[in-house]
C-alpha cells in the first residue's frame, strides 16, 4: 500500500480543493465530522468529485493502492460507514453531484446522489408538483437513503424510497461506469436497491414519482407519563390498530416512547372529512382519554406536510447540528410477531424501573410504520428483504455530553432486547439495514436475510477484492 496522494489529485484533474488528507490541519472537523461520535473513524482521504468520471478515477486509485472506498451523500450513517467504518479508507463525497431533471412525459426524475431529501422534495414540487416516498429527516442524502430502503410516512401508500428507483448509473470497482435497470445488469440493479454500499457508487438515479397529494392530514397525541398500566394499555391498543391487515394504506402512524411520556403522530393521505369518518384514532381510546391534547393539521401544501414530518425526527431534535454519541438497535414487528400483552407489560415495567435515571444517557424508543405498498414487492425482488415487517421498533441511547455511550446505556438496551426475545419466540436478529448496529453479530444475515447468498455471489462477480468495504458489508462469495 502506498500513499494515494498523487493519484487522487490526478483523479480530480489536479484541483487540490477537491482532496483532503488526514495529515492536514483541521481535517477531522472540516472534512470528516462523523454523524455518530460513538464510533470514531479517520479516513486516509476525503475526495470531492464533480463528475461520475472523477468518481471512477478515485475508485481506480483506491484499487491500485490497496485502499477501501465508501461514498458519502448526507453522511448520516449510524456506524460512520460512509467513512469506511474503520480507519484508512478513501471517501468519495458526492455533495457536488446535485443534478436534477423531470421528464414531463414519464414523470421520471433524474436525481444526483448528493441532493438531500429536502432538495429533492423542493425540486419535484417546483418542476411538476410531484413527490416521492422517503423518511423524516430532511438532511439525509438521497444517495444513501434510496439504496438502503427508505422508510417514512408515505411508505404504506407509495412504498420504500428504493422501490421508486427504476434505473441508475453506477461506478464499479474496476472503475467502469455502467447503466443498470431491470433489463440492464439486472443482478447489479437488484443489489443496489438495498445494499449499494457493498457494490459500487451510484452517481445518478432515475426514479418514478407520484402526484403530490392535494390534502394531507397530520396529527399528534401527546400523552404525559402516567402509571405503567395506562401507558402499556395505550401501546397495546395502538399496536392492534397498526398491525390490522385491513387498515387503510392512506393512514400511517408512529409511536415515540420517551421518559416524559408517549407521543402518537402520523399522516392521513386524504381530506379532513375522510380522516374524521375513518374512525381510526377512535380505535385507540386510551390516547383520547389520557392525552394532553391533540394537534390535527389540514395541509394543502405538500411541502408543509414535509415540514411537519421533519419536526418528528427525535434523534435530530436531540442532536440538531451538534453531533452526539448514540447507539441504536431495530427490531421488526410482523403480523406473526406482535408483542403480546405480557411482553408489553414487561416492557413498560422495565422502562419505569430502569429508564428514570438519565444522568448517564438519554433514551427513546420509536416505532415506525411500514407494511402497505412495501409488502407488494416480493422479498427477493430487491436486496431489501424485510417486506413482511409492519413496524420497526427502534431503541436508542444517547450521550449528549460528548462522551461515548456508557456501559449503563448498553446494559439498558440489552435489557430491552432481552424482554423482546423472551416475549416474542423466534424474533431473531433481523434489523433495518439503514440503521446499522456495529455491535450486531451475524450482521449481514440480519440486514439482508435470505437475499444474502445471492448478494454474495453478485459481490464476487463485480467486486471480488471487496473494494467497497465496510465492517458489516456484503462479502464476496468464495
Amino acid at each position: 500500500m502506498h500513499s494515494p496522494g498523487k493519484c487522487l489529485l490526478a483523479a480530480v484533474d489536479g484541483d487540490a480543493g477537491q482532496v483532503a488528507f488526514d495529515n492536514q490541519p483541521g481535517y477531522q472537523a472540516a472534512n470528516v465530522h462523523p454523524y455518530n461520535i460513538n464510533w470514531p473513524v479517520t479516513p486516509v482521504a476525503v475526495t470531492y468529485p464533480q463528475t461520475a468520471e472523477q468518481v471512477a478515477a478515485i475508485v481506480q486509485c483506491a484499487t491500485q493502492g490497496g485502499y477501501k472506498v465508501q461514498a458519502r451523500s448526507g453522511g448520516h450513517s449510524y456506524g460512520n460507514y460512509c467513512y469506511g467504518g474503520s480507519n484508512g479508507a478513501i471517501v468519495a463525497d458526492l455533495s457536488s453531484l446535485t443534478h436534477f431533471s423531470l421528464d414531463p412525459t414519464t414523470n421520471h426524475a433524474t436525481v444526483g446522489p448528493g441532493l438531500l431529501l429536502r432538495d429533492v422534495d423542493e425540486a419535484l414540487h417546483s418542476t411538476g408538483n410531484r413527490a416521492i416516498a422517503h423518511g423524516l429527516c430532511p438532511t439525509v442524502g438521497f444517495g444513501g437513503h434510496a439504496t438502503v430502503g427508505g422508510i417514512g410516512p408515505a411508505t404504506r401508500i407509495w412504498g420504500l424510497t428504493t422501490d421508486h428507483v427504476v434505473g441508475a448509473e453506477v461506478v464499479l470497482a474496476n472503475g467502469s461506469i455502467v447503466q443498470t435497470s431491470e433489463t440492464d445488469s439486472p443482478d447489479l440493479f437488484f443489489a443496489i436497491r438495498g445494499a449499494a454500499a457493498s457494490f459500487g457508487i451510484v452517481t445518478s438515479f432515475e426514479v418514478r414519482t407520484e402526484p403530490a397529494p392535494d390534502a394531507v392530514m397530520t396529527y399528534a397525541y401527546t400523552y404525559a407519563a402516567g402509571d405503567v398500566e395506562s401507558r402499556a394499555e395505550l401501546f397495546r391498543q395502538w399496536q392492534d390498530v397498526m398491525t390490522d391487515p385491513e387498515l387503510t394504506r392512506k393512514f400511517s402512524c408512529s409511536c415515540t416512547i420517551l421518559p416524559s411520556g408517549v407521543q402518537l403522530s402520523g399522516t392521513f393521505f386524504g381530506s379532513e372529512e375522510e380522516f374524521a369518518t375513518s374512525g381510526i384514532l377512535q380505535r385507540i381510546p386510551a390516547a383520547g382519554a389520557a392525552s394532553n391534547g391533540t394537534t390535527t393539521t389540514v395541509v394543502t401544501d405538500w411541502l408543509g406536510a414535509l415540514a411537519n414530518w421533519a419536526n418528528e425526527d427525535a434523534l435530530e431534535a436531540i442532536g440538531g447540528n451538534v453531533r452526539h454519541a448514540f447507539h441504536e438497535h431495530s427490531v421488526p414487528i410482523t403480523a406473526s410477531s406482535n408483542i403480546p400483552d405480557s411482553g408489553v407489560d414487561a416492557l413498560f415495567e422495565y422502562l419505569d424501573t430502569h429508564g428514570k435515571d438519565a444522568s448517564k444517557h438519554t433514551w427513546f424508543i420509536r416505532l415506525d410504520h411500514q407494511g402497505g405498498a412495501a409488502q407488494d414487492i416480493p422479498a427477493d425482488a430487491t436486496a431489501f428483504a424485510h417486506r413482511d415487517v409492519l413496524l420497526w421498533m427502534e431503541m436508542y441511547v444517547v450521550n449528549t455530553a460528548g462522551q461515548p455511550v456508557s456501559e449503563e446505556g448498553y446494559e439498558f438496551l440489552d435489557g430491552l432486547r432481552q424482554i423482546l426475545r423472551d416475549s416474542v419466540p423466534g424474533l431473531g436478529d433481523r434489523t433495518y439495514p439503514g440503521h446499522v448496529d456495529p455491535l450486531l453479530e451475524n450482521a449481514q444475515a440480519a440486514y439482508w436475510g435470505a437475499n444474502l447468498p445471492r448478494l454474495e455471489r453478485i459481490k464476487g462477480q463485480v467486486d471480488p477484492r471487496d473494494v467497497f468495504h465496510n465492517p458489516q458489508g456484503v462479502r464476496p462469495a468464495v
